[in-house]
């Protein structure tokens, strides 16, 4: 199949198809794991295959020279961890031992760049059965990616980002199966692109998400920046995340994206950030931005007062609601505005509570406003995020503020309509973005607020408060409409008179 024949959407269903040789046998949220760590080994094998041949080619059938020109790969690749060794075997007894031992190989040679990715993984794990069901599903596993469709040799599928556009693709697709579970890793692609296109990033910018997930927040951001510059790499990525599994699905989607220049730590942030600087403060960031989970329970609240890096200093969230503690530790992770450079900026989802709910959350909030922190409001559609039909909405803040005004946009009833879930179209995120940058007052989508009107409303951000949506209904012509139902009933008569005469002349009529 030549490159030219190739698109996004015939490997997406091929590497989805993949999938079948686990369902109804392995849960989703279990076996996607084996999934994307398979396309994984699977696309690594391609690229050096593909790259070893075309040494061969320009210098014929010299391995050692081969070999040390291949010492120029982003990463390197064990030959007995290559799939296509895996796939030779895959008859025989040990597939799970074999392919463990190769994902083991493989961190080995590579370990600055995969330390521990592979730790919450074992292929030979009794979650698959007993050892002959085990074998029997990794050996299926092996031959549905070595199928011609999932060839996946730059030399065919070119510079595209076809992989990391695949990766993405599945992991999008066992949120959406999985429900919440997998929607806690994975933010909707177009919600991604939306905060990316708010914050703007630029060249030389260090960008973090405090609770990144699979990184797709991050990646968004990062082709914000290579877009604008012709591939420019003059960025970093920073992020933690709390769970190992997902770390490590962020880990592996940084590399197959070609993204080095990143850092992505595994740790709860909220208890032990990681992102610290050299003398043990939190590290400053030019652009922050997160879909934490919602109204995370059991977050930190008994260790918040005794916080090291002061966080919480405007107030201690409540001890069953962690939005604000997110929030607040995004927030101290912002980058001072100076003359010379402009301040950090942020953007955060949250459930629609976080605007409201009073008590310890509203003297934070009151406070957040009255540094002149908060810089946006934007309520967002329902049924937008994996396992939550729940509107929510996003806020922008910002440590270079030129007004002290909020904008407040009601995005909430434009959007693509699905059938279990909506989704952001294109000329959605580019209404919001454009009301975002000119920041100016539209007719029953956008206000910006002043101090005064927010204090007036002591400091509740709930967005009809600002945003009047509501559609004056047309008066009625009583007397029209009286005139209309007349002409109806005399019509209906007549219509009726001329039945009858029908019926009669048919012989029906008494």
């Amino acid at each position: 199949m030549s490159e030219t024949n190739i698109n996004q959407g015939q490997i997406n269903k091929a590497v989805w198809r993949a999938c079948d040789t686990f369902r109804g046998t392995v849960d989703p949220s279990i076996y996607k794991d084996y999934v994307l760590t398979m396309l994984f080994v699977k696309y690594l094998s391609d690229v050096w295959q593909d790259h070893w041949d075309a040494y061969q080619k320009e210098h014929g059938d010299h391995p050692d020279l081969i070999r040390e020109l291949m010492k120029s790969e982003r990463f390197v690749l064990p030959p007995a961890a290559n799939f296509y060794s895996l796939y030779e075997h895959r008859h025989e007894p040990g597939n799970g031992e074999r392919i463990d031992k190769a994902l083991h190989a493989i961190e080995e040679e590579n370990i600055q760049k995969l330390s521990d990715v592979f730790q919450d993984i074992s292929f030979n794990s009794n979650k698959l059965g007993d050892e002959k069901q085990k074998n029997e599903i990794l050996k299926a596993l092996l031959e549905d990616f070595h199928k011609p469709e999932l060839n996946l040799r730059p030399s065919r599928i070119g510079r595209l980002d076809i992989i990391g556009n695949a990766y993405e693709y599945l992991i999008a697709q066992f949120a959406a199966t999985s429900g919440k579970k997998a929607g806690e890793f994975y933010t909707p692609a177009e919600v991604s692109e939306l905060i990316a296109e708010l914050m703007a990033p630029a060249e030389g910018d260090e960008i973090c998400d405090p609770a990144c997930g699979s990184g797709s927040l991050l990646l968004k951001c990062a082709n914000q920046i290579k877009n604008a510059h012709n591939g420019s790499k003059r960025f970093a990525l920073y992020g933690q995340e709390a769970i190992g599994s997902t770390w490590a699905l962020a880990k592996m989607n940084m590399f197959l994206h070609g993204v080095d220049n990143h850092r992505i730590e595994w740790g709860d942030t909220l208890r032990n950030p990681k992102l610290l600087d050299d003398k043990g403060r939190l590290r400053l960031f030019d652009v922050v931005v997160a879909n934490p989970p919602f109204s995370l329970d059991k977050w930190g609240h008994e260790g918040a007062g005794d916080d090291p890096h002061g966080r919480y200093r405007r107030g201690i969230p409540p001890k069953t609601k962690g939005d604000y503690a997110f929030i607040l530790h995004m927030v101290e992770t912002l980058k001072p505005g100076s003359s010379a450079k402009k301040g950090g900026r942020m953007a955060v989802v949250v459930p629609h509570g976080v605007l409201f709910r009073g008590s310890s959350e509203g003297k934070i909030r009151r406070q957040l406003i009255e540094e002149n922190l908060l810089d946006a409001v934007i309520g967002l559609p329902e049924k937008l995020f994996f396992g939550t039909g729940i509107p929510a909405a996003i806020l922008v803040f910002r440590q270079d503020k030129t007004d002290e005004n909020v904008l407040f946009i009601d995005a909430s009833r434009e959007f693509r309509a699905g059938k279990n879930q909506n989704a952001l179209s294109e000329d959605n995120i580019r209404k919001i973005v454009k009301t975002y940058t000119n920041r100016a007052d539209v007719d029953k989508y956008a206000h910006l607020a002043t101090p005064e009107e927010i204090a007036e409303n002591d400091f509740n951000l709930n967005i009809p408060r600002y945003v009047d949506t509501f559609e004056e209904e047309e008066e009625i012509d009583l007397m029209a409409v009286r005139a209309e139902r007349k002409q109806l009933k005399e019509k209906l008569a007549s219509l009726e008179r001329e039945m009858d005469g029908y019926l009669k002349e048919l012989g029906y009529g008494s």
